[in-house]
C-alpha cells in the first residue's frame, strides 16, 4: 500500500505521534529508574551509582527500537495512548542499554553517544575516590554488573506488561538468545577471522549483522508491537519482510560510519571499528577485492593494540580504493530496496504507513 501524496498532513500527524510516544517512553523510563535508585539506595547509597550510570546512558539515543514497536503496534490496530506499548518501549530501551554496556566492554570502547562509556565512567570514579587497585579492572567489573542489572530491569518491565501474551513472550525470549549468540559470533570472528577462508567472510559478516543487530534493532521490536496488538500471522510475516532487511541496512550503515563517520557527529573516534578489530562486511569485501599485500596488511594490523593513526588511514584507504566501501554501499542499497518493496506491500492504515516510512528514512538516511 503506497502512501497517498495528497495527504501531507499524515506525515505531520505521524511525527507528532512519534514525538509524544518517545516523550512518554522517556518519562516512564526516568520514573522507573528513579524508583530503582531508591530501592538500591535502601541497600547502600554506594550502589546507587550503577543505576545512575544506566539512567545517564538511556537518556541518549533515538529510541528507534521503541518506535519500531510503536508503529508495529499501531499498524496492527493498537491504540497510541495505551500504557502497554509505552512499557514495551521502556523494556526495549533497557535491553539496548544492556547490550551497549556489554558491547563497549567487549570492544574496549572509550566513548558512547559522545560521553564516556560505562566502564570508563567507573574508571574515572575509581580515580576520583582514590580507591585501591586497578582502575581499569574496577571499571570493567562495575560495568559488567551494571549491564547485568540493566538486562534484568528490562525483563522486569517487560514481564509487567498487562496485555503480555505467549507470542510476545516467545519473541522477547528469542531476541535475547539471538543477540547473545550473535555477539559471541562477533567475538569469535575477531579472534578466528584471519584463519578462516576469506571467500566466506561476507557470509559470516552478514550472519553476525543479522543476529547481533538487525533482529533486535528492527525486526523483533516490530514483531513485539504487532504481537501485543494481536496481529495476524500474515501481517507478522510482512512485518519481518520489511523490518529485517531494513535492520541489516541499518547495521551496515553503522559499519560504514564506524570507519568513515565524523567523530563530532557519531560520538565515536575516527576509524574506531578498525582500532577495535571489527570484521565487518566492509572488511570482508576488502579481503576479496584488495591486493595480496593489502590483504596481508589487513590481516596483520586490523585491531592491533599498537595500531597507529597512519595505519588507520591506510586501512580506511584500502577499504575505499579496493571497492569494499562501494560494495557495502551497494548492499545497503539492495537491502533498502527490498525493505521498501515490502513496506509498500503492507496492508496498514495510511497513517501507520507514514510512520513506518519515516522510520525507514531515519534508519537508512543518517550520519550517526
Amino acid at each position: 500500500m503506497s502512501m497517498p501524496d495528497s495527504v501531507p498532513d499524515l506525515n505531520t500527524e505521524a511525527q507528532s505521534l512519534s514525538r509524544t510516544y518517545t516523550s512518554d517512553v522517556a518519562q516512564l523510563l526516568e520514573e522507573f529508574l528513579a524508583a530503582k535508585s531508591v530501592e538500591v539506595g535502601q541497600i547502600t547509597s554506594s550502589a546507587v551509582e550503577i543505576v545512575n550510570a544506566i539512567t545517564s546512558l538511556t537518556r541518549g539515543g533515538k529510541r528507534l527500537r521503541a518506535l519500531f514497536a510503536f508503529w508495529g503496534y499501531l499498524g496492527a490496530g493498537g491504540r497510541p495512548d495505551e500504557r502497554d506499548i509505552v512499557q514495551l518501549g521502556v523494556a526495549l530501551e533497557l535491553f539496548q542499554g544492556a547490550a551497549l554496556i556489554h558491547d563497549d566492554i567487549i570492544d574496549n570502547s572509550d566513548t558512547r553517544r559522545g560521553q564516556p562509556s560505562v566502564h570508563k565512567r567507573f574508571e574515572a570514579q575509581h580515580r576520583e575516590l582514590g580507591l585501591a587497585g586497578s582502575a581499569a579492572s574496577y571499571g570493567m567489573a562495575s560495568a559488567i554488573l551494571t549491564g547485568d542489572l540493566c538486562l534484568s530491569l528490562s525483563e522486569e518491565v517487560f514481564s509487567g506488561i498487562a496485555s503480555l501474551n505467549a507470542r510476545a513472550r516467545t519473541i522477547f525470549n528469542q531476541m535475547r538468545t539471538q543477540v547473545m549468540a550473535g555477539q559471541y559470533l562477533d567475538v569469535l570472528e575477531e579472534s578466528a577471522g584471519p584463519a578462516y577462508d576469506p571467500k566466506e567472510a561476507v557470509k559470516r559478516a552478514r550472519t553476525i549483522v543479522r543476529f547481533k543487530s538487525a533482529k533486535y534493532s528492527t525486526e523483533n521490536p516490530f514483531l513485539l508491537g504487532g504481537a501485543l496488538a494481536d496481529a495476524s500471522e500474515a501481517l507478522m510475516e510482512r512485518y519481518s519482510a520489511f523490518a529485517l532487511p531494513l535492520g541489516e541496512a541499518f547495521q551496515l550503515r553503522d559499519d560504514v560510519l564506524g570507519v568513515f563517520g565524523d567523530p563530532a557527529v557519531t560520538g565515536k573516534p575516527t576509524g574506531g571499528d578498525l582500532q577495535e578489530g571489527k570484521r565487518t562486511e566492509l572488511i570482508a569485501h576488502a579481503l576479496l577485492l584488495s591486493t595480496s599485500e593489502e590483504q596481508d596488511f589487513i590481516q596483520s594490523r586490523l585491531g592491533a593494540v599498537d595500531l597507529s593513526e597512519e595505519e588507520v588511514l591506510r586501512l580506511s584507504g584500502i577499504l575505499r580504493d579496493s571497492g569494499a566501501l562501494a560494495a557495502t554501499e551497494q548492499s545497503i542499497s539492495e537491502l533498502t530496496t527490498q525493505s521498501d518493496l515490502a513496506l509498500n506491500a503492507l496492508h496498514v492504515t495510511p497513517l501507520a504507513l507514514a510512520g513506518m516510512q519515516q522510520l525507514s528514512d531515519a534508519v537508512t538516511k543518517r550520519s550517526k
